[in-house]
């Protein structure tokens, strides 16, 4: 027997936390994904059956984890895995693809990593919380996006708190402030001609060490979030607008459209006006 929910997210433009597929499966007997890799965090929460998952660490070295019920694995960007049902106990799992500014933190709060990818909670309740709030996107992919983000939130806080590792430092909590202003000055200011020293300086930090607190929470150099947030507002001009590839290249902060395509086509691989060509939706502009 093989049942299978699958959704793709339609809404890319969500920053700190995004959704891009999940699903829930019924597998065959030795039913096998792979070997792949994802450009997202992938998480599996076994529901019942059992199965293997061979994935690879950060030395490149492939591990073999055996995961039962009651138990997940995350699978992380870029990491090659394959992972099999059982024969005779398949498994039956729901899965949730996604990522965001914070889900480096979330990932280092839930103790997961490439070396350590298979969850286990230490709290029932929150384990089951957590296991009804990705049976819930699955089952809702009708639902408006915000909905939808809404509750791919409590799933990530139901699984940070449904482990034993939950830690957050003092120097942890001022870092973080450091960041919110961060993002904050860029979210207001990203039309303007704005460096990284100009996002630093707001902060009040030195460059150098803004840059290391940054990449660390974050997961990319203040440049790619800055790169990348002004692309994604392009892109939604270019969806939506009827604007002009100049005018949306003043709008995101390029005073010359050829460094704007060279930055789009850097992101997107392919240039502005085919990208709106392939992606344009009924403009309100």
């Amino acid at each position: 027997m093989h049942d299978l929910l699958f959704s793709v997210f339609p809404n890319e433009n969500f920053v700190d936390l995004s959704l891009y597929q999940f699903g829930w499966e019924r597998c065959a007997p030795s039913h096998t994904f792979g070997p792949a890799a994802r450009s997202h965090f992938l998480f599996h929460y076994v529901i019942s059956g059992t199965g293997v998952l061979y994935a690879d660490n950060k030395s490149k070295e492939t591990q073999t984890y055996r995961i039962k019920s009651g138990q997940g694995f995350m699978i992380f960007p870029h990491q090659i895995n394959t992972y099999i049902a059982d024969k005779d106990l398949p498994w039956e799992y729901v899965w949730i693809e996604f990522d965001g500014l914070r889900v480096k933190e979330a990932m280092e709060i839930a103790g997961l990593s490439l070396n350590a990818p298979v969850y286990h909670a230490t709290s029932h309740d929150l384990r089951e919380t957590m296991m009804n709030e990705m049976l819930y996107i699955a089952r809702h992919k009708d639902m408006a996006p915000f909905h939808l983000i809404g509750h791919l939130y409590l799933f990530l806080d139901a699984l940070t708190r449904s482990v034993s590792s939950l830690r957050l430092s003092n120097s942890g909590r001022l870092q973080d402030f450091y960041i919110h202003e961060a993002i904050s000055f860029v979210e207001q200011n990203f039309q303007n001609d704005i460096s990284v020293e100009d996002i630093a300086d707001n902060c009040g930090l030195n460059r150098s060490y803004f840059g290391r607190i940054f990449k660390k929470s974050v997961g990319r150099t203040p440049q790619e979030f800055l790169l990348n947030y002004r692309m994604t507002k392009a892109s939604e001009l270019l969806k939506l607008t009827k604007l002009s590839i100049g005018d949306i290249s003043n709008a995101v902060g390029y005073d010359n459209p050829f460094h704007f395509t060279r930055a789009f086509k850097s992101v997107y691989g392919i240039p502005p006006r085919e990208w709106r060509n392939r992606n344009q939706m009924h403009p309100l502009i």
